[in-house]
């Protein structure tokens, strides 16, 4: 199977994705839920924490890890790859989410002027700037924090005032950085769900980009690029869904980020040898 990790729900949104665009292929979804936000924790927490559920997934046969979450992928992400994966094994792979959006978000913008929405670990981490640069060294990259939104998302309160009071308050104050950013990147994969009233504030002249359909599309690249990998993966459309919390708790709200019901099972990170087989 292909597992899909997220420190909570916002990796459904890419998974769903995944399933519209690779539906033939087996996924294995994990949100570790019991420890989000990943938000806010240091760079050694959230790697730690990475490492433990990469290996849990390595562990339940997933050869192939796609972090969908930014936060990881920002402070965790490069560590694993260059540090542990050497010694976990030559066939096993871990990606990312940052990557495949900075390659081709140069682009969508004509002014020369992004703007990354995203937590604050992601906007310290400067992962998106540096790696833009490396891509598009003449476009301009201005970030944006926005630590209220996913406590909003998770607790079910998007549609609230109240999340119209803070998605307007950090858009705006995204744009007061430059007027002439007219492309938004989602630098979280809860934001999604706020992606209509986003776009409200920013006006019709900003493209707002989410990250599903883009990491869809180079997950499926990079299958075809490696067909040694692509060869190892079942193709039986199943899907299954663990979560270190409440799996009642987490059906109810993965639903809204995955468009369809969820039904989860509880992982137990320090035993990699119990697994619930549906």
């Amino acid at each position: 199977m292909i597992g899909v990790f997220d420190s909570g729900y916002g990796g459904l949104t890419v998974l769903r994705s995944l399933t519209e665009r690779l539906p033939q292929y087996d996924y294995l979804y994990l949100g570790d839920n019991a420890r989000a936000p990943y938000g806010p924790r240091s760079f050694e927490t959230v790697y730690q924490y990475t490492l433990q559920s990469v290996q849990w997934l390595f562990s339940q046969g997933c050869p192939l890890v796609l972090l969908a979450c930014n936060t990881a992928s920002a402070k965790a992400l490069r560590t694993i790859q260059q540090r542990d994966l050497p010694g976990m094994g030559q066939d096993l792979r871990v990606l990312g989410v940052i990557r495949p959006t900075t390659e081709i978000i140069g682009q969508y913008t004509t002014s020369g002027k992004i703007g990354i929405l995203a937590t604050r670990g992601t906007v310290v981490s400067d992962s998106y700037p540096m790696e833009i640069a490396r891509f598009y060294p003449d476009v301009q990259v201005f970030q944006q924090a926005c630590p209220m939104w996913v406590p909003l998302i998770e607790n079910n309160q998007h549609h609230s005032p109240g999340a119209d009071y803070f998605v307007r308050q950090c858009v705006e104050q995204l744009l007061e950085q430059s007027p002439d950013i007219d492309t938004i990147l989602l630098g979280c994969t809860h934001y999604p769900l706020l992606q209509e009233k986003i776009q409200e504030v920013a006006g019709p002249n900003v493209r707002i980009l989410s990250q599903g359909a883009i990491v869809a599309e180079s997950l499926e690249n990079y299958l075809f690029r490696h067909p040694e990998m692509e060869k190892r993966l079942d193709k039986n459309g199943k899907r299954l869904f663990f979560t270190t919390d409440d799996p009642t708790d987490f059906d109810a709200h993965g639903s809204l980020f995955f468009g369809g019901e969820v039904k989860s099972h509880s992982a137990d990170l320090t035993d990699p040898s119990c697994v619930i087989q549906p």
